[in-house]
């Protein structure tokens, strides 16, 4: 029997289905959630994903964008996967709530530089 996944579609999901999904490191330590996923608008690709980190009940969590390149999903864990520990997480760009979702988008520049993309 032939696999019809990529063809029919079922590797897709919706943006909102995304937010919430739960992000572990490469030794299955969960280190938050995705809360957001940014889109380029010309491409219509992924290009980002904030991954909310830390605080409690959504209280002084901050919130670092990753490159959509790093998250890898894996469905045994039916969360996303990066090759990052929390050390290498609390020093990547952080932002607050607000500004990450400001239309001038200004935190992208650091954010490339920070993960070496052009």
């Amino acid at each position: 029997m032939t696999d019809m996944s990529a063809r029919t579609g079922a590797h897709l999901v919706s943006a909102d289905r995304v937010q919430g999904t739960a992000v572990f490191n490469r030794d299955g330590e969960r280190l938050g959630a995705i809360a957001q996923v940014f889109i380029d608008k010309v491409t219509g690709q992924a290009e980002f994903a904030s991954l909310s980190f830390g605080g409690v009940l959504g209280i002084g969590a901050k919130y670092h964008p990753l490159p959509w390149s790093v998250l890898t999903y894996d469905p045994s864990k039916e969360g996303f996967v990066v090759d990052l520990d929390k050390t290498v997480l609390t020093g990547s760009p952080s932002y607050d709530e607000d500004r990450l979702a400001a239309s001038d988008v200004d935190w992208v520049p650091e954010v490339r530089g920070h993960f070496g993309i052009a």
